[in-house]
């Protein structure tokens, strides 16, 4: 192979490599909920009380990314990126948070995820009911 087209197969190789890389670090997009108690039972693992992680850190999945049940116990990271309705402007409070998948919404869910009351109130004012979210497994 010539050495002009061997420079092409790199740099197209290279291009190609960073754009993957900045495309998979963005993560998904969708929209965060909030459920109160009671949790269980939970679609992943029933009525057993220690599929909850430390400060209550835990979502449900909605069809978006549900995968028949595939997602139970994997964590995403979550970060509230704006407000979803007309309520509050800047509902965001600034920060990522890790959640644990624990259970399923069906369909006709409103959000993408839908987070435990601590862990909404974690990344948002829980008054503003649902916000835009970036998440991303981790």
């Amino acid at each position: 192979m010539a050495s002009g087209n061997m420079f092409s197969l790199w740099r197209a190789v290279f291009v190609m490599s960073f754009m993957c890389s900045w495309y998979c670090y963005m993560g998904a997009s969708g929209k965060a909920t909030f459920y109160t108690p009671p949790y269980v039972p939970s679609a992943c693992y029933g009525n057993d009380p220690k599929q909850f992680p430390a400060g209550n850190l835990f979502a449900v999945a909605s069809d978006a990314f549900w995968d028949n049940g595939g997602v139970c116990g994997n964590h995403y990271q979550t970060t509230c990126i704006g407000p979803a309705n007309n309520g509050d402007a800047s509902p965001c409070r600034g920060r990522p948070i890790v959640v644990k998948i624990v259970d399923y919404c069906p369909s006709g869910c409103v959000g993408t995820i839908d987070l435990s009351q601590d862990a909404f109130a974690d990344i948002a004012d829980p008054d503003a009911g649902i916000v835009h979210i970036n998440y991303e497994r981790v």
